[in-house]
């Protein structure tokens, strides 16, 4: 779990799926009311304030952003919303109990970050050869290459199979495609991996 602050009101918390799996609670279940999910937001949001001194009392709205291939990403925002405020009640809260608007997002774009170039080109001409994509972005993103895909037409084993390959030479990354859109630069809108094995020998 890696907790990283964006604001003095916002913190983004990155989830793997080991981090789930060790906590018993699948993908799906983070949008289920139970204790279990409960329990993880608590362990979050103690260890946000442990670590960044962030304190999740009152109102906050939670994003989660399901990754395919990463995790999750968990942006928490404190400070109560319009709709929070016609929405409150007069009953008295546990101060354990966090009042939380949730929102999901499901992005099934493939995202992984290379430090060296050399491991861009490496991944791509494996990619071209085992016939599994051409295509491809290319980001450049403090001071890290990054490369995203678009799923493969719900083909699970292609995608694990891509998957399979891009960790071999990179990492998963937490970032969302809107962050990389709005802060990172775009080297190659489309054919990536076809354009690099073009110019670049492995």
């Amino acid at each position: 779990m890696k907790i990283e602050r964006l604001s003095q009101n916002k913190i983004k918390i990155f989830l793997t799926f080991d981090d789930l799996l060790e906590r018993g609670i699948q993908k799906d279940d983070m949008w289920r009311e139970i204790p279990k999910v409960h329990e993880l937001f608590s362990e979050m949001m103690d260890q946000a304030y442990n670590e960044l001194g962030f304190d999740a009392s009152g109102p906050l709205a939670v994003e989660v952003f399901a990754l395919p291939a990463q995790g999750m990403v968990v942006i928490v925002t404190r400070g109560k919303s319009e709709s929070q405020q016609s929405a409150d009640t007069e009953e008295d809260q546990d101060e354990d109990v966090y009042e939380m608007e949730v929102t999901l997002e499901h992005s099934d774009v493939i995202m992984y970050a290379f430090r060296d170039f050399e491991d861009v080109i490496s991944v791509s001409h494996q990619l071209l050869q085992a016939k599994l994509t051409e295509d491809g972005r290319l980001y450049s993103y403090r001071g890290k290459w990054i490369l995203t895909f678009d799923p493969v037409n719900s083909d699970q084993g292609r995608t694990a199979a891509l998957i399979a390959l891009l960790a071999e030479y990179g990492d998963a990354t937490s970032l969302t495609t809107a962050v990389l859109e709005e802060y990172g630069k775009l080297i190659m809108a489309s054919g990536a991996v076809a354009e690099i094995c073009t110019h670049f020998q492995s």
